[in-house]
């Protein structure tokens, strides 16, 4: 999650406003800034991410944090995350949680009082709630970025099949370090039988007429030879030792098909030829 605010640091700025009805100052640039905000005082303090906003000078800072779980360690953590890029940068600052879970949004979103009269921070929250579900290419290929996010959020629902597709399409005009990630994130984010449809699709050309769908379908040809190759490199081994008449026993024939590694494979035929027990294939690999 925190890559897609890294790929696009105007992201933060588009949740903030859109998703979530934040105030967000004119800006002309957005960028990424460290995240290692240790001053003098010999204090670590690392956010996930600093997204900072500029019109000629800085006039918002963005703390975007991802936020897997509860940690009661967080309501004095960002605070002092504020502080430290408010001091920084001399400009007003944020706090955007973003999550995949409504249970830890929820908790997120609690105000955190930091002290007597009103000072109280109130973080920005990105649940799945908050997340548009974006089905139409055309709005995915506008903000590729948040249509990931929907799969992201909505992938498990009845339209998460519809949200994948789009988000595919939009990916495939990117470039190929995104188009991979993407990829990775919008089908693990989906059912199973979500997944294996969208990847029919993908393996048809069906609504994917670009490098990005054929580079898809020809990695998994390459992938699928190799895991040919490797079983029959496998079946080998096993007929050698058979056909010597040697016993194998269990835990050799299981490492042996469980073997990714043609050049280990190759090596055991090489001493299934020789060896006088089964057994001894292995202890030859280590020697």
């Amino acid at each position: 999650m925190l890559q897609l605010f890294r790929n696009r640091p105007e992201l933060a700025a588009e949740v903030l406003r859109d998703a979530l009805g934040a105030p967000v100052p004119r800006f002309t640039e957005a960028r990424v800034e460290p995240a290692d905000l240790t001053e003098v005082v010999p204090v670590e303090h690392r956010a996930d991410l600093v997204v900072l906003l500029l019109d000629g000078r800085p006039v918002l800072g963005v703390v975007v944090e991802a936020q897997l779980g509860r940690d009661p360690d967080k309501e004095y953590a960002w605070p002092s995350y504020l502080v430290a890029v408010r001091a920084r940068y001399r400009c007003r600052v944020c706090l955007l949680v973003a999550t995949t879970d409504e249970a830890i949004a929820t908790w997120s979103a609690e105000p955190i009082d930091l002290g007597p009269p009103d000072w109280v921070l109130r973080p920005y929250v990105l649940g799945p709630s908050a997340v548009p579900v974006v089905t139409e290419p055309a709005d995915a290929r506008a903000r590729p970025e948040i249509a990931v996010l929907s799969a992201m959020a909505h992938g498990q629902s009845p339209a998460g099949l519809a949200i994948a597709t789009a988000a595919l399409m939009a990916a495939a005009g990117l470039d190929q370090e995104r188009q991979d990630l993407y990829l990775d994130v919008v089908l693990s984010s989906l059912n199973e039988a979500a997944r294996r449809s969208l990847e029919e699709k993908m393996k048809s050309g069906y609504e994917f007429q670009s490098d990005f769908a054929r580079s898809y379908v020809a990695k998994g040809r390459l992938e699928g030879q190799r895991e040919g190759r490797l079983e029959e490199a496998a079946s080998a081994v096993l007929k050698v030792l058979e056909a010597r008449g040697l016993e194998i026993p269990p835990e050799v024939r299981e490492r042996v098909l469980a073997s990714t590694d043609m050049t280990e494979l190759d090596r055991w035929l090489r001493r299934a030829a020789v060896v006088t027990e089964a057994s001894a294939l292995l202890d030859a690999a280590s020697s």
